[in-house]
């Protein structure tokens, strides 16, 4: 496929209104506008951002005027998307301190600099200098029953649980930042699809033009739970190369497809070799993920970083020639005995062999098992105990 075509296929999830209007526009020869809103909840960006980041780089190469938008004005309320109950409210101090980062971290996959470098601009220089009666007007293109329709709000009301005015104007502001910016396309994950949706519908209204969403899927673990600060297990695209090597070690083997497509260029043709082998059992799904996690810390850091990740990451968890601090050694012949012996209770050990948080010689394991001498239990990311 040629650049178009893969611009607009690989690690795309839906184009609205369709793709043909927009490559049509593509191979037309018209530069586009386009952005990616990030709000900082959390000061870290992580490989789930790096999903969409890789598509506007794609855009970039093209030519295509491309913003990073940062939400210092959302970010304040917090996006309710997926939400059970409201996110804590953050300061302008909090949100300004989390953001201060995010240059020198998605400067890992986008150009600042050079020929066509990605703009970065904030929210807050617009959405603060909006009056009541503006506010007012831009509500007045949306019904509390368009609001209400979305699945968490939805299962709030089932559930008896408050939904804030606020929550109902987020996307609502999401929604101006196209119309302040007055762009072509706006990116960003699948979960993001009712913002931008919104952003188009006030943008047809006001604008009386088009705008193209093009929405990427999430990059999920191996339970099929959303990589990132909401659910906890960041993969932070800036954490230092053994802890990124170790991390992406940690995935479950069914997140491994997923990753390689989404966060690698390696040739799909490739990744399909790699999938029928490990359905046929003809190679340990451990060949493939060390080959993903040399090509993540590697293309975040560089080929020096990833292979010395990669000979420490062997040197500790496979040839068990030696331990981190946390490490200890115990005598037991079954997984929850040698946790006791650790000093975890044994409705702790049982808690968390249920969260599957406990591997055994680099397997997730679903519950009490018999170990031998040799063997190698890891409890989380840094805590290991060797049976002798």
């Amino acid at each position: 496929m040629d650049a178009i075509d893969n611009l607009l296929t690989r690690g795309v999830d839906k184009i609205y209104p369709s793709r043909e209007p927009l490559e049509k526009v593509l191979r037309s020869g018209k530069k586009l506008r386009l952005y990616q809103g990030f709000d900082p909840s959390g000061a870290h960006l992580h490989i789930g951002h790096a999903v969409a980041m890789r598509k506007l780089r794609q855009f970039q190469e093209l030519g295509h005027q491309v913003i990073f938008l940062i939400g210092d004005f959302t970010g304040m309320i917090g996006d309710p998307t997926g939400k059970q109950t409201a996110r804590k409210r953050l300061s302008r101090e909090e949100v300004l301190i989390n953001a201060k980062a995010y240059k020198e971290q998605a400067n890992k996959i986008l150009r600042f600099d050079g020929e066509n470098p990605v703009e970065i601009k904030f929210n807050n220089d617009w959405l603060s200098k909006l009056t009541f009666a503006d506010v007012l007007e831009l509500t007045s293109q949306f019904s509390v029953q368009q609001m209400i329709e979305r699945d968490m709000f939805q299962q709030r009301l089932k559930n008896n649980q408050e939904i804030s005015l606020v929550e109902f104007l987020y996307p609502v502001m999401v929604a101006y930042d196209a119309i302040a910016m007055s762009v072509d396309l706006e990116l960003g994950g699948s979960d993001q699809t009712f913002n931008m949706l919104a952003g188009r519908r006030l943008h047809e209204r006001t604008l009386h033009k088009e705008k193209f969403v093009m929405t990427v899927p999430l990059l999920t673990d191996a339970k099929g739970t959303k990589i990132g600060k909401t659910e906890d297990n960041v993969i932070g695209i800036t954490d230092p190369p053994n802890e990124l090597y170790g991390k992406i070690m940690a995935l479950g083997d069914e997140a491994i497809v997923n990753c390689f497509t989404l966060l690698t260029d390696t040739p799909l043709e490739k990744i399909d070799t790699m999938q029928k082998k490990m359905d046929k059992g003809e190679e340990n799904p451990m060949v493939f993920k060390k080959r993903l996690a040399f090509e993540l810390t590697k293309q975040f850091n560089n080929d020096q970083a990833a292979q010395a990740a990669q000979a420490e990451f062997e040197r500790v968890h496979q040839k068990g020639t030696s331990f981190s601090a946390t490490a200890v050694s115990v005598s037991a012949r079954r997984v929850i005995d040698a946790l006791i012996q650790t000093k975890v209770s044994k409705s702790e050990a049982k808690r968390l062999i249920e969260q599957e948080a406990i591997d055994l010689n680099d397997k997730t394991i679903h519950n009490d098992m018999e170990v031998n001498d040799g063997d190698i239990i890891r409890i989380g990311k840094k805590k290991f105990i060797k049976i002798i």
